[in-house]
C-alpha cells in the first residue's frame, strides 16, 4: 500500500490502478492457462468478486491523496467485518460476541475518523478521504464475500485474475484509449512493485488459508499497522492521540473477528 499511495500521490489514482492491474493480470494470465476452467456457476460470483476489489482499491488510492495512509489502510482493512455483516444479512448466523466485535470496529473507525489533515484548513480532505475509505471497506468487503463463496471451487489463478481482468477492461483501457496512462519514470517502479505485490498478497493469504486459516486471516488483517508504520517513517506522516487509539481499536477488533471467523 505504501507505494501504490505515493504513486497516486504523484500522478493520481486512475493510471496507477491501471498500470497496477495490468501488470497484475499479465503476472496471472500464465497461470490461469495452466489450468481448469471454472464452474460456469461461478462466473457470477468472481465477477462480482473482481469488481468490488478493483472498486475499492480505486477508492482506497484515492483516499490516501488527501487522507492519511494509517488511517485510510485502517478503515479499509474493516473489509473482514463488511463481508461478516454481508454474510449475516445473507442469513448465516451471528453470534453475540461476532456482532459486540462488529460494534468496537465501527467504534473505533468513529475515533479513527476524528481530527483534520494538516494539509487541509477546513479539514475536508480528511473527511473525504474517510468517506472514501468506508466505501473501499465496504466494496472490498462484497468481493471478498463473493471469493467466499466460490474460493473452495476454483483454482487460485481464477480467484486472483477478475479484479484484474474487469481493471484492465473498465480502467486501462479507456485510459490508454485517451492517452491517459503515462507515468514518470520515478511513479514506473512503485507501480510494478504496487501491482507484483497486489497479486503476491491475494495469492499468498489464499495458500495460507488452505493451510490454516486462522493464522493466515489474523496475519493477514495486520496490513494496516505495517501501512501506518510505514507510513510514519517514509512518509513522516503522524496521527492524533484520538486517532491512535482508534486505529489500535480496529485492528484489535478485525484481528479478534478474524480469529473467531476461522475458528468457527
Amino acid at each position: 500500500m505504501l507505494t501504490s499511495s505515493r504513486a497516486s500521490r504523484l500522478v493520481g489514482p486512475g493510471p496507477v490502478l491501471a498500470w497496477v492491474m495490468l501488470i497484475g493480470l499479465v503476472l496471472t494470465v500464465p497461470f490461469v492457462a495452466a489450468v481448469e476452467s471454472p464452474p460456469t456457476g461461478a462466473a457470477g460470483w468472481l465477477l462480482l468478486a473482481g469488481t468490488g476489489n478493483m472498486v475499492g482499491l480505486l477508492l482506497e488510492y484515492t483516499a490516501v491523496r488527501t487522507g492519511k495512509v494509517g488511517i485510510v489502510a485502517s478503515i479499509a482493512s474493516t473489509e473482514g467485518a463488511v463481508a461478516a455483516t454481508i454474510a449475516a444479512i445473507a442469513g448465516e448466523p451471528m453470534t453475540a460476541v461476532t456482532a459486540a466485535v462488529l460494534a468496537l470496529i465501527a467504534g473505533g473507525i468513529a475515533l479513527a475518523s476524528l481530527g483534520t489533515d494538516d494539509r487541509d484548513d477546513d479539514g475536508r480532505g480528511a473527511r473525504v478521504a474517510v468517506v472514501l475509505s468506508i466505501g473501499a471497506a465496504a466494496s472490498f468487503g462484497v468481493g471478498l464475500y463473493a471469493a467466499g463463496r466460490v474460493s473452495g471451487d476454483v483454482p487460485l489463478a481464477w480467484v486472483v485474475l477478475p479484479a484484474r481482468l474487469v481493471g484492465v477492461l473498465v480502467v486501462a483501457i479507456p485510459l490508454s484509449l485517451r492517452r491517459r496512462m503515462r507515468i514518470t519514470r520515478h511513479v514506473a517502479p512503485l507501480v510494478v512493485a504496487a501491482g507484483i505485490a497486489e497479486v503476491a498478497g491475494i495469492a499468498s493469504f489464499a495458500l495460507g488459508a488452505r493451510q490454516a486459516i486462522g493464522i493466515a486471516s489474523v496475519l493477514g488483517s495486520q496490513f494496516a499497522a505495517f501501512a501506518a508504520v510505514g507510513a510514519f517513517f517514509f512518509f513522516g506522516e503522524r496521527l492524533r492521540r484520538i486517532q491512535i487509539v482508534g486505529v489500535g481499536v480496529i485492528l484489535v477488533g478485525v484481528t479478534v473477528l478474524a480469529a473467531l471467523r476461522a475458528g468457527g
